[in-house]
Order: C-alpha cells, then structure tokens, then sequence
C-alpha cells in the first residue's frame, strides 16, 4: 500500500481515524518516522476548516507503532494568523507519535534572507542508476542512486536523492514530511562499530507553502554537529529539483553503541 493509499483512508470531518500500518512500511518493530508523522499531519489539516499553509512542526517519537493505530488532532489554539493542532498516534502500547503543527497565514515582512549553504548537488539518477530497499523495509517504496549508508566512512554528513517509487497525485507537503526522515541518522556515518539508533523527537520547519520538484526526486541532506553519551543532534535539509531549499529540520537520536 502506497502514501497515498495511506492517506485516502482518512475521512474528513471524523474525530479519529483509524489506520493500518502495513509491514512493508516498518522500520524494524516500529512505523518508519516520516509515515507516522505524515499521517499525523494529514489528521491535524482535518481537524478544522480552511487552515492557512503549515509553517512548522514538533514531533516526538514517543514509543512503537506498527499494525492498527489510531490518529486523533485536535485544536488546541486558533487565533486570526495561526492555528496550533496538536495531533497523537495511539497503537497496541499506548501513545506512540505525538505533534504539534503550527499552521500561518503569510505576511508582508520587510525581511527577505536565506543563509543555507548549498550543497554541491549530484545529477538527478537516472532510470538505470536507481535502487529500492527491500519489500518487508520501507525504502522499499523509494527510489535511491547509492547505497545508502556504509559505517566506519568517518563522516558526519549523509546526503542523497530520493523519490516514493509512487509519486504522482501526492500532497507535496505530506510527501515532503514523508520522505524528510529517510536518511539514516548521520551520526552512523561516524560508527565504527554497529548499533542501534532511534530518532527521538524532530523539529522541522516549511521554507515554502507551494514546494515542487522535477519527478519525484527530492535532496536530503543530515548533517551530525554533536554525538556523545548516547545521543547526536543533527540538522536536516531537503532540496527540490531546482537547487531550492524547502524544508529543514532538527533531531535528536538516541545511540545505542
């Protein structure tokens, strides 16, 4: 089942929906992170009427998800410019996946800034330069040129292309959420040994309300500024087609090695 399979399944309107999680979208006994975020978006974006574009949001991957869940969203404030909705993830455990989405009218401002630096981007791959990962793994819905992580390379930054091999008709913001948490942690490009990791909360922000990109493909870029007594903090970028920044973001990771 496709991304947007997934996200056909919430009816508007309902207080809750409930969902379930194929296995081909696991991450080992869990719900891969971006899909548990981008069905908790698609549930705040419901829970009221004609919302500006979403600005920001603040996830926290609080416990396990997989198989029949259960998302529910609420408003917690709405003011003339803003809405803040917060939206929960309830599995088998209890509460697994916990946001808050801020959701702002734009508005005439006298600043006009960027000050990320542009990576040197790779060419787009082409069709015969393509991988997918496995059937029972979650990257087995993307598209990729390389492998996409090797330990012991002594490098803190990760950056890729990647596509959903079923791209077309999505909501470009759910898919940009959706495929926003695909890289490894970069922390693993520092590992000399293997561990488990597992990303603990998520901060990301919109750079644009209309993002687009050509065929699917989207720029992640990871990049690891601080690792130590178990956990790394890492920012994170995603760059359409074009060389543009569209979205970036902030976790913490918990290292378990």
């Amino acid at each position: 089942m496709n991304l947007a399979s997934l996200l056909a399944q919430f009816e508007p309107g309902a207080a809750s929906h409930k969902i379930s999680i194929p296995a081909t979208w696991h991450q080992g006994r869990t719900s891969y992170g971006g899909l548990s975020s981008a069905l908790a978006y698609q549930a705040a974006k419901m829970a009221a009427e004609d919302l500006p574009p979403l600005q920001s949001a603040q996830i926290a991957f609080v416990g396990p998800l997989a198989g029949d869940v259960e998302v529910q969203a609420n408003i917690l404030r709405r003011g003339q410019n803003t809405a803040f909705i917060k939206a929960d993830i309830m599995g088998a455990d209890g509460i697994g996946l916990t946001c808050t989405f801020i959701f702002m009218n734009r508005r005439q401002s006298h600043l006009d800034y960027i000050n990320i630096a542009q990576p040197e981007f790779p060419p787009l791959p082409t069709a015969d330069n393509v991988r997918s990962g496995p059937p029972e793994f979650f990257t087995g819905h993307m598209q990729y040129p390389d492998k996409r992580l090797e330990l012991g390379l002594a490098t803190n930054r990760l950056a890729s292309w990647h596509r959903f091999t079923e791209h077309d008709g999505l909501d470009h913001i759910a898919e940009l959420i959706c495929i926003g948490d695909a890289l490894p942690p970069s922390a693993m490009g520092l590992m000399t040994e293997k561990g488990m990791v597992s990303s603990m909360n998520w901060q990301i922000n919109m750079l644009t309300d209309t993002p687009t990109t050509d065929d699917g493909w989207w720029y992640l870029s990871s990049e690891t500024h601080h690792a130590a007594n178990g956990a790394s903090s890492q920012y994170m970028t995603t760059w359409n087609s074009r060389g543009e920044a569209v979205l970036t973001g902030m976790q913490s990771v918990a290292i378990f090695a």
